[in-house]
Order: structure tokens, then sequence, then C-alpha cells
């Protein structure tokens, strides 16, 4: 989000699904020597740039959502580490803005002469522990109009959704990492040592203690599945019966578990936005069989969940295979999750790994930021986010863990094979339905 002096939005908010920026990103990636995601701020306000816009020479703060939603409570404008490494590579020995980069990219933009330093309009850097400020009497009215919550109450570094969900799983120390899954998907795992070279489908991220991280970055995970979801309900409706949400959920994902290993020579795309790892600007949702192909409600499912893991494996290849990142267990959480067992023991299958699911699996940014504003407020001296979270909130927390099963790792690799193959089937529907 950019704003002027006058704290007005200068142009509607860009989020990961704008995938819009494929000409800055990669020309940053060359420049800077490090991989610049297209959904990056830095790539939308450098695109933004190349494309003439307007509104450019008037910014006066740019910020994520998380951060614009605590400068409106508090009128701080700081960010988590976590957030901001989202926004511009971070320097994880200074825990701020790598500075190197800074200048390259004011060297980048010298010609067009700008009002601005990019290093004034990014909002300050905060890590987990630290204050960022009072609820104001603005924020007080714009969460209770009825003027009952009083200013006052100490808030914690905003994070996204990333970081909250490390946090959420205990995932903030090396050799842990979390797969959140929702509307987007993405797996995120705390280096040890740094990666041998870029890799454009992987994202270079912190902790929100400014520990670094190996992200795959997905847009696109149940959002296709949930619209397939909503048919059955509609049918179900118009027979007169209204099951429960949970309910319905529950019945179609079980039946992926008695499915054909390998989704029964189904195949499906997930693609409702483009997708940067596979080279998509643009989706088409896609489902396609052959005539021989086993039709059943519980392959239809199994291919709907597969097809929401495929893009996620294909850059988690790179990172354990190419990489050789090492990798003890995922956590999952977020609403594929919800149902029990299911989504937890297909990716275990899928990336080939331990898929740990806590009873919080269903929650996720909340959760996890209720947790940072706890440390904040009752960490001791010295107490680090790893000790506080291992000790004082998930010691006792009970945890299923799904370790990965021959004939569904199997399975998965032959609807994988399929998967990779079939990428030119999505590029001819994408080009075919616009």
């Amino acid at each position: 989000l950019v704003f002027d002096k006058n704290d007005q939005l200068l142009v509607p908010f860009r989020t990961w699904r704008n995938t819009i920026t494929g000409q800055a990103a990669e020309l940053l990636r060359k420049e800077f020597n490090f991989n610049i995601p297209q959904r990056w701020s830095i790539a939308h306000l450098y695109q933004a740039i190349l494309n003439g816009e307007e509104h450019v020479k008037d910014i006066a703060f740019m910020t994520t959502l998380a951060g614009y939603v605590h400068w409106q409570l508090t009128g701080e404008k700081v960010l988590g580490v976590g957030d901001a490494s989202g926004m511009f590579p971070i320097d994880s020995s200074l825990n701020d803005y790598n500075p190197r980069m800074i200048r390259q990219f004011e060297q980048l933009i010298a010609g067009y002469n700008y009002s601005w330093k990019l290093e004034n309009i990014l909002p300050e850097v905060l890590v987990a522990g630290d204050h960022a400020g009072y609820l104001s009497v603005k924020g007080a009215k714009l969460l209770d109009p009825t003027g009952t919550l009083q200013p006052g109450i100490p808030l914690c570094p905003p994070e996204g959704d990333a970081g909250t969900g490390m946090v959420a799983t205990n995932s903030v120390a090396p050799r842990t990492g979390n797969v959140s899954a929702g509307t987007s998907i993405f797996a995120m795992i705390v280096l040890e040592k740094e990666l041998s070279k870029v890799h454009p489908e992987i994202d270079l991220v912190t902790t929100p203690t400014g520990k670094p991280v190996a992200m795959v970055h997905c847009n696109n995970c149940s959002s296709d599945l949930d619209d397939w979801v909503a048919i059955f309900a509609e049918l179900l409706e118009n027979m007169g019966r209204k099951p429960a949400k949970d309910e319905l959920y529950s019945m179609l994902y079980n039946k992926a578990l008695s499915a054909d290993p390998d989704g029964g020579n189904l195949l499906a795309y997930n693609y409702v936005s483009g997708e940067h790892i596979t080279g998509f600007t643009e989706g088409r949702p896609l489902f396609v069989r052959t005539q021989n192909s086993n039709f059943t409600l519980g392959n239809f499912m199994r291919t709907l969940l597969f097809s929401a893991m495929g893009t996620l494996r294909i850059g988690m290849d790179i990172l354990t295979r190419d990489e050789q990142v090492g990798l003890d267990k995922l956590l999952g959480h977020g609403g594929l999750f919800k149902t029990k067992g299911v989504a937890q023991r297909l990716m275990a299958g899928a990336l080939n790994v331990p898929v740990a699911v806590m009873e919080s699996a269903g929650e996720g940014g909340a959760w996890g930021i209720a947790l940072l504003a706890a440390y904040m407020k009752n960490k001791t001296k010295d107490e680090t986010l790893e000790d506080y979270l291992d000790q004082r909130v998930f010691a006792n927390e009970k945890v299923s863990i799904i370790a990965p099963q021959a004939e569904e790792i199997e399975g998965f690799n032959l609807f994988f094979r399929r998967y990779k193959d079939g990428l030119n089937i999505e590029k001819a529907a994408v080009e075919h339905f616009t």
C-alpha cells in the first residue's frame, strides 16, 4: 500500500495475486543477485516506476496490510522484521533492510529524480520482543466506536501470516519448518546455512527475530477446492439437505483416503490466479481425465488435494534435493488441516517428510500474533523467542505426527509426473480462455 504526504492511499492496494511485476522482479534479481519475488513491495514499486505510473512521485510511505492496520491503531509506521523481509531484502546481521541493496536501488532510479529516498518511505524494522507503540485514542475508536475500549494497550511489532505462522507452529529455530495451507500455500524452513545459489522459486525471508528462512510460496491452494465443495453443498441444498460446513468437508476429505494412491489417473490444476514457480501470469482452474481414468468421488477429492500440493512440491524438491536443506519435520496449519489426518497424511507422502499437526492446526495468524504479543509482555531478561515458545507455550502441546508411507509417496509421485508433464495443458487453457 502506498500513501502520499496527507496519508491518502494513492492507488488500490496490490496483493500476492497481482502477478504483474515479472519485469521488475527479474531486473532486481539480477541487480541484487538475490531472488525478488513478484509479490514483494519493492517489485511492485519498481514495476510502477518502469510503467511510468503517475502516483509514484507522490509516495511518502509504503507498507503492508499488517503494517497499515498497526499504523491506524497506534500511529507508528513500523513493521516486524518477518513482514519487512517481504517488502525488501533483510540483512540478518543487522535486522534491517540490506544497506547495499538500498544503495543499488537508489542508483537504479537516480535518473527519475524523485523527491523521496527508499529508506525514508519504508516502515521502521522491529524484532519480536520490541515494543511497537500503544493503542491510540483514534485506534481505540476504530475498534470500538462506543468508547468502551480504552487506549494505552501495548502492541508488538506487526507480522503477516508468514511470521505468525512460524510462531503458531513453533517453527522459529533452525531445521524447523511449517506449511501454511489456506487460500495460498507456502512452506518455510529456518536455515542452518546460506543456500548455494539464487533460486527464482525460493524466497529468502526471516523469522520474527530475523533468522534467515527459505520460503516456497505458491499463490494457489484451497480456492478451487472450496469452489467444488460449494457445488456439492448446492446440490445437497437442492435435495432438501443442508449439512454443516465442517461435516461436508470432513466427508469429502475422508473419501480421499480410500481412493487410489495416485488419484485414479486424474489431473487437476488449482490455478485461480497466476503461479510464478511454474511461470504463469494467469491461471485457469482445470480438471482433466481420460475416458479410462477411474473417476470416483474419492479419486476426485484426492486429485483436488494433490493439486493443492503440486506446485509446492516443485519448490521443496529444490530445497531438500538440490540444496540438501536439513528438515526434521513440517508443522502444518491453516484451513486445509482442519479435517484431522487427511491433508496431513497426503502431504507427508507428497513431500516425503513427517508432517505434524497441533490441536491449534486450524488457527493461524491471530494465534501467532497473540503469542508474539504475550512474548513482548511476559518475556524475562535475555529469554529468546525460541525458549519462550518451547518452554512456556508448547511444552505440553498435543501434537499428531504422520510419517510418510511408501504407498502414499509412490502414489503422489505418479500424480506429480502427470502434473509436471501436463503443465502444457494448463498453458493451453490460459491461452484459449482469455
